[in-house]
């Protein structure tokens, strides 16, 4: 019998060493010295954010094992990896795929989860590219039995779609190579569920005045969010408190969904604290974009607040599918992580599993 309710979790995945990070950084190189680096910015602040579990290495099998039964007993159902190309312009091919590859997809309990792609381009790709690109993703992915369908179409989100269209040369070039992945993908036996993030169909510039036609010219099976960021900050010269982000963010479930027809997933953000990655010798101060207002008070129960509203939204929604997105599993320099942590161990986690677990 299927769960009412699908609680898809995002999957930051630089917790590892990996051969185009050690190319530009240094041997050995993970996120875990960006976070161990973080100093607190205000009387209260919790930097630097110490992982209950430590600094341990993704790319392990142990380290997946661990990780997929705890998201599993407390209620996830689907990690959605953050999953790049060359992403550091240093090298070809995949990067930071051997969270999954060789962490995930190796674990003795990798059943109890299903699994996602949401393509991480922050970089321009060509058509060459793209068709190497979504070779590997049929060849590699697709066939585990464990992937994440939707009605029997195999997800898989594009984060930025304006990044995606400039690359292939234009809006027109980009849809051949979008129906170019779906006559791949199916000549395998493999239908596609296309998603977008909502952040990429934001760029006028590229995307026009009507997401919703650009959406719908692209054959977007759905629409989710990344990060509540991407809608709505607080005006706060340092942070501001959970409850007052999600007062401003929950209202653009309701928008988003009436700009789009197809569904829309709403998302909810654990967190969000980016100062984890801002220089620790300068002062912090919130600013437009990346760099902005920092997310306080954001405690286990006024997470499980959002939660309890989302199930809400889910259950009003028209919609078949009952799924929404969380912001993050492990985003730990940006402060959205449900992995246990020092302070609140796993109240994340507990929170998930009041309000959806089965």
């Amino acid at each position: 019998m299927s769960k009412k309710y699908e609680v898809a979790v995002y999957y930051f995945p630089q917790w590892h060493p990996d051969p185009q990070n050690e190319a530009s950084k240094s041997k050995g190189w993970s996120e875990w010295q960006v976070l161990e680096k973080a100093v607190p910015r205000f009387p209260g602040h919790q930097q630097p954010k110490v992982p209950l579990w430590g600094y341990l290495d993704e790319s392990d099998p142990k380290t997946s094992e661990k990780q997929i039964n705890a998201a599993a007993d407390n209620g996830v159902d689907v990690f959605i990896y953050d999953w790049y190309w060359d992403f550091t312009g240093v090298g070809t091919g995949p990067f930071l795929q051997n969270a999954l590859e060789k962490g995930f997809l190796k674990a003795p309990n990798k059943d109890r989860l299903k699994f996602a792609l949401m393509w991480a381009n922050h970089r321009e790709v060509d058509r060459p590219t793209w068709e190497k690109i979504t070779d590997y993703i049929i060849e590699k992915y697709f066939p585990q039995p464990n992937y994440w369908t939707i009605d029997g179409a195999y997800y898989f989100s594009i984060y930025e779609l304006h990044t995606f269209i400039k690359g292939l040369g234009g809006v027109l070039p980009a849809i051949e190579a979008i129906q170019s992945f779906r006559d791949k993908a199916a000549a395998k036996g493999y239908k596609l569920h296309l998603n977008c993030v909502e952040w990429g169909l934001q760029s006028q510039e590229i995307i026009g005045a009507d997401p919703n036609q650009m959406a719908k010219d692209f054959g977007v099976d759905s629409v989710t969010s990344y990060v509540w960021i991407h809608n709505f900050v607080p005006k706060a010269p340092l942070h501001a408190p959970y409850s007052q982000w999600r007062e401003g963010a929950l209202p653009y479930w309701d928008i988003l969904k009436e700009r789009f027809d197809m569904p829309y997933h709403p998302n909810v953000s654990m967190g969000w604290d980016s100062s984890g990655r801002f220089d620790p010798q300068k002062e912090y101060v919130a600013q437009d974009g990346y760099f902005c207002t920092i997310m306080s008070d954001n405690t286990p129960a006024e997470f499980e607040i959002s939660l309890r509203k989302v199930k809400e939204f889910l259950d009003k929604a028209d919609q078949k599918q009952k799924i929404f997105t969380i912001y993050a599993w492990n985003e730990w320099t940006e402060g959205g992580y449900l992995e246990p942590d020092s302070i609140n161990k796993l109240g994340y986690l507990e929170a998930i599993r009041k309000v959806f677990g089965e």
